[in-house]
């Protein structure tokens, strides 16, 4: 009597389907655990500082072993370099749907400036987060991997901003200096904004120095600088502030729920 045999190749495909299966259950433990330290780790390194922060806390707040958490991170300077990397996507989101706003190029440049503010003073934590990625110690021990990650982001985001350049001109709004590249022109109102935050977020003593709107005074310097390059429509700083106005009540709703949604995803 002929007994049929079923192929081996059955068994090997069903042997596979259950490693993937595995391996995707396995994967799904990793990112939530690593979700989990990054939940844990933020509020300290917020709240108290770098040097508050050590693997031994976050292990013992999570009640876990300390070589879990060095299963997912080799040291605390990577664990900056991550929640940075969350903080700079939810950039990306702001200046995304603040580039896509406005009538005219100058009005979606003014717009970025609007993204910067809310993020400022309405993204705190992800802000902090920033700063201390960019301390020299954090990045210097930080891995080539994830550096290219942020500036990957910091890519996407100087990419953001060229590109309404780039349709500023391509409109005949705007003339950059043929000796100027794209991204040296946005670096300059870059340095400037960004500079302005760094003071505001750290210098208490503003207005003991005679600065008591500091937003106010680096809206007007925007402005003298977007009509000293002739990006049009030019307009006095009385109209800029107004319209600066108007764009922060228009965007802030949709920049909170942005907010709101890349937090909970976060969690």
């Amino acid at each position: 009597m002929k007994i049929s045999r079923i192929p081996l190749a059955f068994f090997d495909a069903s042997s596979i389907i259950d490693s993937m299966i595995e391996m995707t259950r396995k994967q799904r433990e990793i990112e939530r655990r690593t979700g989990e330290i990054l939940r844990v780790a933020k509020p300290i390194l917020v709240g108290e500082g770098f040097q508050a922060l050590s693997m031994d806390r976050v292990a013992a707040k999570m009640e876990y072993a300390k070589g879990t958490i060095y299963n997912h991170f080799p040291h605390k300077e990577e664990i900056v370099l991550a929640l940075a990397i969350q903080a700079m996507d939810l950039r990306r989101k702001l200046f995304e749907c603040s580039a896509a706003s406005g009538s005219d190029s100058r009005d979606r440049m003014m717009a970025i400036g609007v993204a910067c503010e809310f993020y400022t003073h309405h993204c705190h934590e992800e802000f902090v987060i920033e700063q201390w990625m960019r301390t020299h110690s954090v990045w210097e021990k930080s891995s080539q991997q994830r550096q290219n990650l942020i500036r990957q982001c910091e890519g996407q985001c100087m990419a953001i901003v060229t590109g309404i350049v780039r349709d500023a001109i391509r409109d005949g709004d705007l003339t950059v200096p043929v000796d100027m590249t794209h991204e040296e022109f946005v670096f300059g109102f870059w340095a400037l904004t960004f500079g302005n935050q760094i003071l505001i977020a750290s210098s208490p003593s503003l207005p003991a120095l005679g600065i008591h709107n500091p937003a106010r005074a680096i809206r007007i310097h925007c402005a003298t600088l977007l009509n000293g390059f002739g990006w049009q429509p030019t307009t006095d700083l009385h109209g800029y502030i107004q319209r600066a106005e108007q764009l922060t009540a228009a965007l802030t709703p949709q920049l909170h729920l942005l907010r709101r949604e890349h937090l909970a995803a976060s969690y």
